[in-house]
């Protein structure tokens, strides 16, 4: 991503307009940017101690295809307190670069934010690659593993999989056979459902796929049976399908 000069560093902005402004830790990266609208109702929840990362963070998503708003915590707690006057969690973002991955309270932590905000996915932001560790954490619950080498762009495609119901693993990760057993099969093909559908479209193919009830669906995704309706009319559209079978065929076809 190209660095861009603010308005302070171009000289274009005169000392005697600058001012203190309080920032809350609660900051929601709501900015307009280029494809403005939002695909989902829900939220990405960041989680992190620091202040100026997560709310950068926050930005940097939005500014770079995330279709979702972005709410910034220090911790699940503060965000507990808070919860019913926010937007429902889509997925969670948990910050834990910088920290000791042989913190055994990291783990716990991580198992406490996952049956916290369940059913919403936990993707895991670290310092590193380690398969092991990797590994570790997909085992106390976590749907994801982002190390802080890669790019933001690959962030946001990491949370899209998650939400829809894959496991993201960086693929340099130095897979063994009984490694890749553990992971998601979803995982091999982290492109496929972000590229032909939006996050909540993306959603419902994976209940399809797995024979749900619109009803069902409806339930388990907190929306409306007519919305349900018309997202797989919208997924018929661009698989180019007739009737649900053949959805449930083409898309068991994408992912065999």
């Amino acid at each position: 991503m190209n660095y861009v000069p603010s308005e302070f560093e171009s000289g274009r902005i005169p000392l005697n307009r600058l001012r203190h402004d309080a920032v809350t830790s609660r900051a929601k990266a709501d900015f307009e940017h280029s494809d403005g609208a939002l695909d989902d109702d829900r939220c990405v929840l960041i989680i992190d101690a620091r202040t100026l990362e997560r709310q950068c963070l926050a930005t940097t998503l939005r500014a770079n295809g995330l279709r979702m708003d972005a709410l910034t915590v220090a911790s699940i707690g503060e965000w507990r307190e808070e919860k019913d006057k926010d937007q429902p969690v889509g997925a969670v973002l948990l910050n834990i670069a910088g920290r000791r991955m042989d913190d055994a309270t990291l783990y716990d932590e991580i198992k406490h934010i996952t049956s916290e905000v369940a059913p919403a996915p936990v993707i895991i932001l670290a310092d590193g690659d380690d398969l092991n560790q990797t590994l570790k954490v997909l085992q106390y619950g976590a749907r994801g593993f982002i190390p802080t080498s890669v790019g933001i762009e690959v962030c946001v495609e990491a949370i899209s999989l998650a939400i829809a119901g894959g496991t993201f693993i960086l693929a340099s990760g130095a897979f063994c056979p009984g490694a890749a057993a553990t992971v998601d099969r979803n995982q091999q093909r982290p492109n496929e459902l972000s590229r032909l559908f939006t996050m909540r479209q993306a959603e419902v193919v994976q209940a399809l796929r797995k024979g749900k009830a619109n009803k069902i669906i409806a339930y388990e995704l907190n929306l409306r049976e007519s919305t349900v309706k018309v997202h797989i009319r919208n997924i018929m559209k661009k698989l180019k399908a007739t009737n649900r079978t053949e959805v449930a065929y083409k898309l068991n076809d994408m992912f065999q």
